[in-house]
């Protein structure tokens, strides 16, 4: 039986340990369907879209205040609280372009995804985030109808109380939307977890 030195010893276990993890990655990459590029996005995309959630129904106690205001007829108070929730709305418009932005990542990454229905269900969770992406430009647009109708009853020129009112029920409206719209991209990604899982 020849004899190895210590060295000889010492350089074969460490091969053996390197290609024992070596096998040990390609089985855990193997097992791995879905790729990081798509996991990040879609983990990222979670968290901003939660962010514009919670923020935009931060707005609707404040909608309620400024519709008081203005039946009360303080509008200089009604219009510095939508003067704060069109700079709140900015931050919401720089969120929007960071949610875009892993959206496209997802969008980029799921090619990657081999099982058809689990892209499906990526797709569909997709095709909810951009409509949250859209109902936000329908919430800045509305918010600054809003602004333009307080302005114009401080004024006086024009502007009545049922067009504040229906300015305010249709910024409801897409705070509910935005809502709704995130929770259908949360069950879509669900969906896609469990038939990866399987």
């Amino acid at each position: 039986m020849p004899k190895f030195s210590r060295r000889t010893k010492v350089t074969a276990a460490f091969l053996i340990v390197i290609a024992v993890g070596y096998g040990v990655a390609l089985y855990w990459e193997s097992r791995n369907k879905v790729p990081s590029d798509f996991t990040a996005a879609r983990l990222q995309s979670a968290i901003i879209a939660q962010n514009i959630v919670n923020n935009s129904n931060q707005s609707t106690a404040t909608l309620e205040k400024i519709n008081q205001d203005d039946q009360q007829g303080d509008y200089t108070d009604a219009l510095e609280l939508t003067n704060g929730l069109i700079n709140q709305s900015q931050d919401l418009r720089n969120q929007a372009v960071d949610l875009s932005n892993q959206v496209e990542n997802m969008t980029k990454a799921l090619s990657g995804v081999d099982d058809f229905d689990a892209q499906q269900a990526a797709l569909e969770a997709i095709s909810s985030r951009l409509a949250v992406i859209n109902q936000l430009v329908n919430y800045s647009g509305d918010l600054g109808k809003l602004l333009g109708v307080l302005q114009e009853r401080f004024t006086g020129t024009a502007g009545t109380n049922a067009e504040v009112q229906t300015l305010v029920g249709q910024i409801n409206t897409d705070v509910n939307a935005i809502n709704n719209y995130n929770a259908q991209a949360g069950q879509a990604m669900d969906k896609f977890d469990s038939i990866e899982r399987s």
